[in-house]
């Protein structure tokens, strides 16, 4: 927000405050200014003069010899070439020993053979911005309004000797964005009054009721809470005093014309966007503020089609669209020439519907700037009703009677009881009510004392960030000064900071998993849908969530798995020669069972790793051996048994995308976390991988069941006595049944039971096994005998030979 300290000075007394000091005070108060600039670009006695008359230059075609009346005493006789200059004009005059911002310095000269007393300037020889002028006037002189008075410095006639604060406000300040907004502002932070404008002056006197020509109705309820036109008549279509195109220039907007400069004015004064419409143009001169329909077409004022989507919010004239609502007018309903009445609206659209209208149609303006961040809706009238009066002013219109308006929700002031020992316990001051009170009212915020020091605030519309007890604390902060807040010991009960368990988690796994050689890495959250249906992952089922406006096909989808992504990196690797990759990710997948999305999707936090190539370096004491499933699930292993969780199984599987006869299915109390395996000869062919190990697990089971409380365990004083078997089974029999069932017979006098060889061949048969096994048995209270562990020892055989059709092998 750009805000002209002339133009400033015009609603708060700023006397004894350079543009530099009062940027110096409102920085120190919360809202950075992020630069001052002088609109004076080094102009030095510039004057306005009169064209008496033109002359044709004796000895050049392109040059006239002007008589000029710069209020000198005596007329100026000025060569200039612009093809614009005409007597009877008043004109910038550069007098001899006048300065310009490009560094020319004005002085007596003969320009072929007629001598030249001084310049006639163009707008941009005066450090105008040719940006925010109209092209006749940047291409020849600046000619001045017939009332400019002769003599007069151009420094007064243009607000040149004026300067400009960049305000960079933040989001919530929105109140701010307009030039009352900044007045409040530096009224308070003077402690001076705000003078506003005399919004209703000009607007009695027509006998004309708007009522009876203008109608307004809202059909969009929740995006429009209320909409308020006025009806111009007799306007005439002109140029903007001058003052007012000073403002707009300083503010950095091009004026157009008296009527889109007053809307534009209005709303920079107020904060509340304007848009005149040509009233003729209006089917009966009916306004409905409605939702698009699918596929609507509206050409806007910049001369494009637009295509139009159901979100939209619209202005219509209940047949076609007129405008976008707090975007961009229609072409259809634009003031040009030959307007002659104007309905003028004012209105509190949503700002969430303007945000995502202007960002999907690529139109950002002032006007949708301000709307997106909320208008204050008390000020609806009464922009309404000043931009009004200023066209009665200065187009020459005639205002009808009476306001037509249509209204769908009731603004709710906002008021907040807070204590003066509250606020005191906030800041580390000692403030007493009274001051409290007084800064309140610096702020024109009224308040209402009650018993025990309660004081309830009652906080104006246009500070729509002023919602809580705390939002007061600051303001009070602001005001009182930080630079005055005394330094403070804190008090009262506070909470360490910690880890969540979840976070403990995570960096627990992180650890692990990096101390195994395996190294992070982060990838998109966004994926193409082949890459889903190429790997589904442990999800099978779910449905892909496809995002509205995506920046590529390749980053279209919502990841419903993370392995997709960590192969690419695998296969990024391998593709710069290095072959030997293992790497993991925790990251979100986002899952859902609806094809058309009602609600939100599903977030799972999962943890997935992929291994491939060899073990280790080659190295002279040993082979260096490819990884296999082994290797990884050790992996795995090891988190989960850092984290002190039992109960996790291993059962084989078969899910899409791995190998149906090298893969696990991984449980945790009967739950299914995930899959631990070697990715499908076929997928791991498409990506031109060698042999490849995955494992995904969902990792919130893990964080709930985390348990990190250290237990001990005495060291053994009583011998073991240990037994071997090995058993021909069929091959598909699992070996995790069997030492289940060992478990189950034996007791808790077996300690341990492991396998330690695996047999197949010819001599067993195709469809059998050899599995040997070694059996611990222990008891903490006293000595095992050899007979009772021997008879133990036959019992579990038998158990597992009957369970099983298992065969001890000799």
């Amino acid at each position: 927000m750009k805000v002209s300290y002339l133009w400033l000075s015009q609603y708060v007394d700023v006397n004894g405050y350079t543009a530099a000091e009062l940027a110096e005070k409102l920085t120190r108060s919360g809202i950075e200014v992020d630069i001052v600039e002088s609109r004076n670009k080094g102009v030095v006695n510039v004057v306005v003069g009169y064209v008496k008359s033109r002359e044709k230059h004796p000895d050049a075609d392109k040059l006239s010899v002007c008589i000029v009346d710069a209020g000198q005493g005596e007329d100026l006789q000025i060569v200039c070439g612009a093809k614009n200059v005409a007597a009877g004009q008043k004109v910038p005059v550069a007098l001899v020993g006048a300065k310009l911002p490009d560094g020319l310095v004005i002085k007596r000269a003969k320009l072929r053979g007629v001598e030249s007393q001084g310049m006639i300037c163009s707008a941009k020889e005066l450090g105008l911005n040719d940006r925010l002028l109209p092209k006749e006037i940047q291409e020849g002189i600046l000619v001045l309004p017939e009332d400019t008075q002769v003599g007069q410095s151009i420094l007064d006639v243009l607000a040149i000797n004026d300067e400009v604060l960049d305000l960079d406000l933040t989001p919530n300040r929105s109140d701010a964005l307009s030039m009352l907004g900044a007045a409040y502002e530096i009224a308070a932070i003077l402690g001076r009054e705000v003078k506003l404008p005399d919004a209703e002056a000009g607007l009695s006197g027509s006998s004309v009721k708007a009522a009876d020509k203008i109608g307004v109705s809202i059909t969009a309820k929740e995006q429009c809470s209320h909409y308020a036109a006025r009806l111009i008549e007799g306007v005439k279509i002109g140029v903007s005093p001058l003052w007012m195109q000073n403002r707009l220039m300083a503010a950095g907007i091009r004026p157009i014309n008296n009527i889109v400069d007053i809307t534009n004015y209005v709303m920079l004064e107020y904060g509340q966007p304007l848009h005149a419409f040509d009233a003729d143009k209006l089917e009966n001169g009916r306004i409905d503020v409605r939702m698009a329909l699918p596929d609507e077409k509206l050409v806007t004022l910049d001369d494009v089609e637009r295509t139009l989507e159901p979100h939209m919010l619209l202005i219509t004239d209940g047949t076609k669209p007129v405008a976008v609502a707090g975007v961009m007018g229609g072409a259809n309903s634009e003031v040009t020439e030959s307007t002659t009445r104007i309905l003028l609206e004012s209105a509190k659209f949503d700002g969430g519907s303007v945000r995502k209208t202007s960002r999907q149609l690529g139109l950002r303006s002032e006007a949708s700037l301000r709307f997106e961040k909320e208008v204050n809706p008390e000020a609806v009238i009464p922009a309404l009703n000043r931009a009004a009066s200023l066209m009665a002013q200065y187009a020459g219109g005639q205002v009808a009677e009476g306001i037509v308006e249509a209204a769908t929700q009731q603004f709710k002031p906002v008021s907040i009881a807070i204590t003066a020992d509250r606020i005191n316990d906030y800041l580390g001051t000692a403030l007493s009510v009274d001051e409290v009170k007084q800064i309140f009212a610096r702020l024109h915020f009224s308040v209402s004392e009650e018993t025990n020091g309660l004081l309830t605030v009652h906080v104006p519309s246009r500070r729509g960030d002023i919602t809580r007890a705390v939002d007061l604390i600051e303001e009070v902060a602001r005001l009182y000064g930080y630079d005055n807040i005394p330094t403070t010991l804190m008090s009262g009960v506070t909470t360490p900071g910690s880890l969540t368990k979840e976070q403990l988690v995570r960096r627990i796994a992180r650890q692990l998993l990096t101390a195994s050689g395996l190294h992070e890495v982060v990838t998109y959250t966004f994926t193409h849908p082949n890459t889903i249906s190429e790997f589904s992952g442990a999800f099978k089922g779910t449905h892909p969530v496809a995002l509205s406006m995506p920046m590529s096909e390749d980053r279209s989808t919502l990841r419903t798995s993370l392995v997709p992504h960590l192969l690419d990196v695998v296969s990024y690797n391998r593709n710069r020669n290095q072959d030997d990759v293992a790497v993991f990710e925790i990251g979100k997948a986002f899952l859902t069972q609806q094809t058309a999305l009602t609600e939100l999707p599903e977030e799972r936090l999962l943890l997935s790793a992929v291994i491939t190539g060899k073990r280790h370096d080659v190295h002279w004491s040993g082979k260096a051996g490819s990884v296999d499933f082994y290797d990884l699930k050790g992996v795995l292993e090891n988190v989960v048994g850092y984290l002190g969780i039992n109960g996790v199984t291993y059962a084989a599987a078969q899910p899409e995308g791995y190998h149906p006869g090298r893969t696990a299915e991984i449980r945790l109390d009967g739950k299914v976390l995930g899959y631990l395996g070697q990715l499908h000869p076929a997928l791991q062919q498409t990506k031109d991988l060698d042999d490849t190990y995955v494992f995904e697990i969902e990792l919130q089971p893990l964080v709930e069941q985390a348990n990190r409380n250290i237990t001990y365990t005495a060291l053994p004083r009583y011998p073991s006595i240990g037994r071997d078997m090995a058993l021909v089974v069929g091959t598909s029999v699992p070996v995790a049944d069997i030492t289940a069932k060992a478990k189950e017979v034996a007791g808790s006098l077996l300690e341990s039971i492991g396998v330690f060889d695996l047999y197949t061949g010819e001599r067993l048969g195709a469809d059998k096994k050899s599995v040997a096994f070694s059996l611990v048995y222990r008891t903490p209270e006293r000595t095992l005998t050899d007979e009772e562990v021997s008879e133990l020892h036959a019992k579990v055989v038998e158990a597992i030979e009957t369970a099983f059709g298992a065969e001890l092998r000799k």
